[in-house]
């Protein structure tokens, strides 16, 4: 018997639903990691456009780890905790419904499984069926009729994921410089910089195809396209700006 022949056993599936479902924190890795390293090369190219010292691409970079990293976090801790209190909400809303208006929310679920094909006595007993349990009942509207799923994200996890892979891969375009500053000898550590910058965007391009329908080194070009287009545009203005502000 093949994996997925074994997975697809009555025993296997029975166990898999009893787990229930696992949220993925995949977008708020890719979303933390894609921009920790844009920003903070970003930052990094334009101090070296600008042609400034090393103390300051190192200043500049950190603090822009620290603060922007931990603006991310919380900003997506907050939209993580406002789509709990919106599925809150509709929960509660179909709740009233179903408690104060059933025949209509009946009819609701009627016309929601006839647009699904079923028809005649067999779309009859799939009402009765689902209405006969108010949670059920109060599931299936939330996300049938308002497309909601039941999976939310943890506020928490969602903000460390992206706080911790900003910090981790935003990281790679200091490394050459605190090497540099530390322990001195290293030649061109923008070059070193870009390098470990690009195989970090790589890198993270290919964790993702894992997770999504796509080759792992097309997926690893893109999120290194879209960093080099960013790093491109900052060094550009550091150069502009050195020469307007002298």
């Amino acid at each position: 018997m093949s994996r997925l022949q074994w997975e697809h056993t009555p025993e296997a599936i029975a166990a898999r639903f009893q787990r229930g479902t696992r949220h993925s924190y995949l977008r708020d890795f890719v979303y933390g990691a894609i921009d920790g390293a844009v920003t903070t090369f970003a930052v990094v190219a334009g101090v070296v456009g600008a042609d400034l010292d090393i103390g300051i691409v190192i200043v500049l970079g950190a603090a822009n780890l620290i603060a922007d990293g931990f603006s991310m976090a919380v900003s997506n801790f907050l939209a993580t905790g406002a789509e709990q209190q919106q599925f809150a909400l509709a929960r509660q809303t179909e709740e009233r419904h179903v408690r104060e208006i059933p025949e209509g929310e009946r009819e609701e679920v009627r016309q929601l499984f006839a647009a699904r094909g079923f028809t005649g006595d067999q779309l009859e007993t799939v009402v009765d069926v689902i209405t006969s349990e108010p949670d059920r009942w109060v599931d299936i509207m939330v996300e049938e009729e308002l497309g909601l799923p039941r999976d939310v994200a943890s506020p928490w996890r969602a903000g460390l994921c992206t706080f911790a892979a900003f910090l981790a891969v935003g990281a790679m375009p200091l490394l050459a410089y605190i090497y540099a500053e530390a322990f001195g000898g290293l030649a061109e550590p923008f070059l070193w910089s870009a390098v470990m910058t690009g195989m970090a965007f790589f890198a993270v391009g290919a964790v993702k195809a894992r997770f999504v329908i796509q080759v792992w080194w097309r997926s690893g070009l893109e999120t290194l396209a879209v960093g080099g287009i960013a790093a491109s545009l900052a060094y550009a203005a550091g150069v502009i700006l050195k020469g307007v502000v002298g």
